[in-house]
């Protein structure tokens, strides 16, 4: 099978970046794909091919632009020239752009390709019908949260154009087919980024570190973690430092540098910026904790998937999707209440002050993610991108006996 991905890929900044990194690894070690064709978005740095594996062909074209009207020309102008068995399509609703045209227009393209006969899947990560606009940075206007909603609606209408389209959540999956009728949904999970050997849990010498990773400044918000970690050490003594690993999200630059300043007074609290692949192991095996400080949530988790394949205790908020899935997918969560910064600072020395517990935690949360590895989730791409091909086939063997 030659497959064709659609998909921002590292060194670029555009979301889901990382997620593709670790799915084209998958899918290169797949005995079923001869090629893999890497439809990325343009940058001035070369894609990062450092996968570390020998697998199949790979062939990289940089065919589009963040915020690009021209985006629809000129990627269908790529899958022309490769001409692929089938195309996924990597997606999130801004995932073309954060300007209203650009980003619409993008999502046009899994339609267009099931209508040129090119099977096409859509990787889905999150569902208009679950976002916050206010808490996400979209808007706090209810008028205009109603247009969105409109909007949103429409723009999933078309994305169900394709062949197929894969939700990473279960309640994903109902919530299209009730209110789209649709019945070119199903379940692929979002799978475990790395499985390394099973940690030993023991933690390095030093201060304790209490990790949170991901883009912030809309729904996740580093102050609560900062002072709920602040107020743990106004009533016990604690050797603890703070890691904010990460960068700002799109819709609100500048927000990690308005935090450096409001607490640069706070003792032992380290700001990572933008962190590397290969430098996320070190990262996760020297935290102790990993904490999702949100407000609300927008999807599957990836944060959460690499705390478990690292063995970390985690704590977060029992909030929708992230509470869902955690459960789903049989993590082990230490809950605190959504923006209670003193029930965070009690689960934060629950945890810590309990080596047991944190351990307990670990290795459930590793098991939990030793259960879907990204090979199992590539096997379930090609499974299904096999599935349409036949259908098409028979269709077209079927019409050809009726002429």
């Amino acid at each position: 099978m030659k497959l064709a991905l659609v998909t921002a890929f590292p060194p670029s900044k555009v979301t889901l970046n990382e997620y593709a990194y670790y799915l084209v690894k998958a899918f290169r070690k797949h005995n079923e794909i001869k090629e893999l064709i890497l439809l990325t978005d343009a940058s001035e740095e070369e894609v990062n091919m450092h996968l570390d594996i020998n697998g199949c062909k790979v062939t990289v074209k940089p065919c589009w632009s963040f915020n690009s009207y021209y985006n629809v020309q000129s990627v269908l102008r790529a899958i022309r020239q490769t001409v692929p068995d089938g195309v996924l399509f990597n997606l999130q609703f801004m995932k073309f752009g954060d300007k209203k045209i650009p980003a619409a227009l993008g999502l046009l393209l899994p339609g267009i390709c099931k209508l040129m006969g090119i099977p096409s899947v859509v990787l889905l990560h999150n569902i208009m019908e679950q976002v916050d606009l206010d808490q996400a940075g979209f808007t706090a206007n209810k008028l205009l949260q109603k247009a969105y909603g409109f909007i949103g609606t429409n723009l999933t209408r078309v994305l169900l154009k394709a062949d197929f389209v894969a939700l990473t959540i279960s309640k994903y999956v109902s919530i299209l087919e009730e209110k789209y009728n649709a019945d070119n949904v199903g379940l692929i999970p979002h799978g475990t980024f790395e499985l390394p050997a099973e940690p030993n849990y023991e933690l390095p010498d030093g201060p304790m570190k209490v990790m949170t990773f991901g883009k912030f400044g809309t729904y996740k918000k580093v102050e609560m973690l900062i002072e709920a970690v602040e107020h743990l050490r106004k009533n016990v003594k604690a050797d603890i430092e703070i890691l904010i690993a990460g960068t700002d999200n799109p819709n609100v630059k500048g927000y990690l540098d308005t935090m450096k300043e409001k607490y640069a007074h706070v003792k032992q609290l380290r700001f990572t910026g933008y962190v590397a692949e290969e430098d996320v192991p070190a990262l996760f095996e020297e935290s102790a904790v990993v904490v999702f400080p949100y407000t609300s949530t927008t999807g599957s988790s990836g944060v959460l998937h690499q705390a478990g394949s690292y063995g970390k205790a985690v704590i977060m908020p029992d909030l929708g999707d992230l509470g869902i899935l955690s459960r789903e997918e049989g993590y082990k969560a230490h809950f605190f209440e959504p923006n209670n910064i003193e029930d965070l600072a009690t689960a934060l020395y629950k945890v810590l002050a309990n080596p047991q517990y944190r351990v307990e935690m670990g290795k459930a949360n590793y098991k939990a993610a030793t259960a879907l590895p990204m090979s199992t989730i590539a096997d379930r791409y090609v499974d299904v991108f096999k599935q349409i091909i036949e259908q098409k086939e028979s269709k077209k063997a079927k019409t050809l006996i009726s002429i």
